[in-house]
């Protein structure tokens, strides 16, 4: 999936172990080769293909989790968008030294086919219609989550009471450590991501970062995040990192992204409408928000 994965469960020997952790792993797979657009074969790409063209026959896991995504593209305000895959590649390289943004103008161009409500979807046939020519889907925005969940909840069928699926920072917990402790995880430091700045005990829990310190452009002094507002077509600013806390790792990892896009007070008046969804944001100065629901001692 593009994506390091890290796998940790207790079991009562070494074989067992890894013989849970193989069954993981083969879900994560089956799942990649369902969403992935880097095979010509996957449904995500024949949904492409047929852009304008037709509707898609798509199978029931798949359908849900469109739906699932456009019902947050309706909370988000559009904010989070799986047609974001519709933007003009070119105008955008984060790969590169990029010495200046484009036009308000052109940025607006590149994502005239991103709207959610041109998916349209048949419950009855289980079909994916993109309703413009040159409209495309990808779930870079919500897959790794969906993944960590499906791997957690294969291993919950094998009997695993404890352990850790962790998709890149996109991570589900169940459980709890050997000792009978909570899981402890760090939330990365926008400013030296290989220390954190805070630990949270989050057993039961998924959590998922989205930020700026992984890739991102310096134009005129000013840091602008591979982030793109899908509304401008422009990189969001402001924000070096969003947290999501939650029960789900689908949704932890689909609701991060948004937040930065919506910014700090339209983005924590969002989250504290939603029960058992918390947020830690960090700006660009280094100072801290967090959700009503966050005690940041």
């Amino acid at each position: 999936m593009g994506n390091q994965f890290e796998i940790c469960v207790i079991a009562e020997n070494q074989q067992l172990a890894d013989d849970h952790i193989e069954v993981a792993i083969k879900e994560i797979q089956r799942i990649e080769k369902l969403l992935t657009t880097f095979s010509e074969e996957s449904q995500t790409n024949e949904i492409n293909r047929n852009a304008g063209i037709t509707p898609v026959v798509v199978d029931l896991e798949v359908f849900q989790l469109i739906q699932r995504a456009n019902r947050i593209s309706k909370i988000t305000q559009g904010a989070f968008d799986l047609s974001y895959g519709s933007i003009d590649k070119s105008l955008w390289n984060f790969d590169i030294a990029m010495k200046s943004l484009p036009s308000v103008e052109i940025a607006k161009k590149s994502v005239r086919l991103i709207n959610y409500n041109n998916i349209i979807l048949d419950e009855k046939n289980t079909t994916v219609f993109l309703k413009e020519k040159g409209m495309r889907i990808g779930f870079g925005g919500i897959g790794k989550g969906y993944a960590a969940e499906m791997a957690k909840r294969k291993l919950q069928e094998l009997g695993v009471q404890n352990g850790i699926v962790n998709a890149s920072g996109d991570l589900c917990t169940w459980g709890t450590q050997t000792n009978g402790k909570q899981w402890t995880v760090g939330i990365a430091d926008p400013n030296e991501k290989i220390k954190s700045f805070a630990q949270m005990n989050i057993s039961n829990k998924a959590i998922a970062t989205s930020g700026n310190y992984e890739k991102f452009i310096t134009i005129n002094d000013k840091k602008y995040s591979h982030t793109i507002n899908p509304k401008t077509g422009l990189p969001i600013t402001g924000i070096s990192s969003v947290t999501i806390i939650c029960n789900n790792a689908e949704i932890a990892d689909a609701m991060a992204t948004p937040v930065m896009v919506m910014g700090i007070e339209a983005g924590l008046f969002m989250v504290n409408q939603i029960k058992d969804l918390a947020c830690i944001i960090i700006d660009d100065l280094g100072e801290i928000y967090t959700s009503k629901n966050i005690n940041s001692k």
